[in-house]
C-alpha cells in the first residue's frame, strides 16, 4: 500500500526539514473490527531530552513523531533520575526500591535484576523476539540472557562508539534477519520489539554546557538516529504496522550522579513520552499521569497482550484509537 507522507520524504532527505511541512508518519490498515494490527514496536529510550530539545535542536524526526501521536511532557522518572537504575525501571515496571538497582556501573558480582522484564513476557506470550541496543557498558547489567532476545552495546569504552555506530550495528541486523538464515540461534526475523538506547545529549549537555554547540550537535544526531531506524522499517515495508514509543531516562539538565571527574549536575526527573503510528491517536494530549513505569505494560497493550504482573506499570490505555475495557479490579490508582 503506498503511503503518502512527508515525513517519510523526510527520513531521505535533510532532517533540516521544517517541523511545519511534517504530516503522517503512518498510515496503518485497520482490521476488520475496526483494530489496528500491531507487529513491530520501537521504542526510543532517550536522555536529556524533553520539550526544550526541540527548540535547541532542532529535532524535525522527533518533532514530526509528536505532532502524529500522543504525548505528555511531564511522565516522571525516577528520583535520581540515574542512567541504570532508570533503565531497569523501565524494563521492570518497577520502582528503584523495588528491582534494587541502586548503582551506576557495572558490577558482574551483583548478577541481573531479579524482576522478570518486558522481554520475559513477550517470549511468555507466544515467543516474540526482541532487539535491544544500548549506547553504555553498564547496560551489560541489564543484559539478562532471554531465548528470545539479541543484546548489541557499544559505550564510552570503545572511542569509535557513536550514534551512527549503533546505526549500523541496527542495519546489519535487519540484513541478516531478512537473509533467510536468521540472526543468531534464536531470531528468525526482524523483531516484534526494538529497544534503541540515544544517550548523546545528555552527555554533550554535561560535559559542554546545555544549550551549548556540542549539545545541539548531539541533540541533531539522536534526530538523525531516529530518522535512520525508521528509514529501515520504511525501507521494509514495515511502518503501516509499527507503533512508535519515546521516553526519556532524565530531562534538560539530569543524567549523572556526582563522581571523582564529573560534579553533580542539576537533575529533571519530568521526560517526555510518546507513543505514534499504528493504533495510536494522532494529535493527542495525554491527560493521565504517566510514568516510565508504564512503558512495558504499554508495549504488552500495544500488540494486545495481556499479563498479570507484580509491575507497578499499567498500560497508557488513553492514546490508543480503540481503548480496551480494564475491569475495576485490576485498575490501579497512582
Amino acid at each position: 500500500m503506498k503511503m503518502v507522507s512527508l515525513l517519510s520524504v523526510l527520513l531521505l532527505t535533510s532532517v533540516s526539514v521544517s517541523t511545519a511541512t511534517t504530516q503522517a508518519v503512518f498510515a496503518p490498515p485497520p482490521t476488520a473490527s475496526g483494530a489496528t494490527v500491531v507487529e513491530h514496536v520501537i521504542l526510543f529510550v532517550l536522555e536529556g531530552v524533553d520539550q526544550q530539545a526541540l527548540k535547541v535542536g532542532p529535532m524535525p524526526v522527533l518533532a514530526g513523531i509528536v505532532k502524529e501521536g500522543a504525548v505528555t511532557w511531564s511522565a516522571q522518572t525516577i528520583t535520581p533520575p540515574l542512567r541504570l537504575p532508570a533503565t531497569a525501571s523501565l524494563l521492570t515496571g518497577l520502582p528503584v526500591d523495588k528491582h534494587g538497582v541502586t548503582w551506576e556501573a557495572f558490577e558482574f558480582s551483583r548478577g541481573y535484576p531479579r524482576p522478570p522484564t518486558i522481554f520475559d513476557y513477550l517470549d511468555l506470550s507466544g515467543g516474540r523476539d526482541s532487539a535491544i541496543f544500548f549506547m553504555d557498558e553498564a547496560m551489560y547489567q541489564l543484559a539478562k540472557p532471554e531465548p528470545y532476545t539479541e543484546y548489541q552495546m557499544c559505550g564510552p569504552l570503545k572511542p569509535e562508539c557513536s550514534q551512527e555506530r549503533l546505526v549500523s550495528y541496527i542495519k546489519q541486523y535487519f540484513n541478516k534477519a531478512v537473509s533467510g538464515h536468521g540472526y543468531g540461534h534464536a531470531i528468525l526475523a526482524l523483531p516484534h520489539l526494538l529497544v534503541v538506547h540515544l544517550p548523546e545529549g545528555s552527555r554533550a549537555g554535561n560535559t559542554h554546557g546545555w544549550g551549548s554547540k556540542e549539545h545541539r550537535q548531539a541533540l541533531r544526531s539522536v534526530d538523525q538516529a531516529m530518522g535512520s531506524v525508521l528509514a529501515m522499517f520504511k525501507e521494509h515495508g514495515l511502518l503501516a504496522r509499527t507503533t512508535v514509543l519515546v521516553t526519556s531516562l532524565n530531562g534538560t539538565g539530569g543524567a549523572q550522579s556526582s563522581t571523582a571527574t564529573a560534579p553533580a549536575v542539576s537533575v529533571s526527573s519530568t521526560v517526555p513520552w510518546i507513543a505514534s503510528g499504528a493504533g495510536i491517536r494522532p494529535g493527542h494530549i495525554i491527560r493521565q499521569p504517566v510514568s516510565i513505569l508504564d512503558t512495558g505494560a504499554t508495549v504488552m497493550r500495544t500488540f494486545g497482550l495481556t499479563t498479570h504482573t507484580e509491575w507497578d506499570g499499567q498500560p497508557v490505555e488513553e492514546i490508543f484509537r480503540h481503548q480496551a475495557a480494564i475491569p475495576a479490579g485490576l485498575r490501579k490508582e497512582r
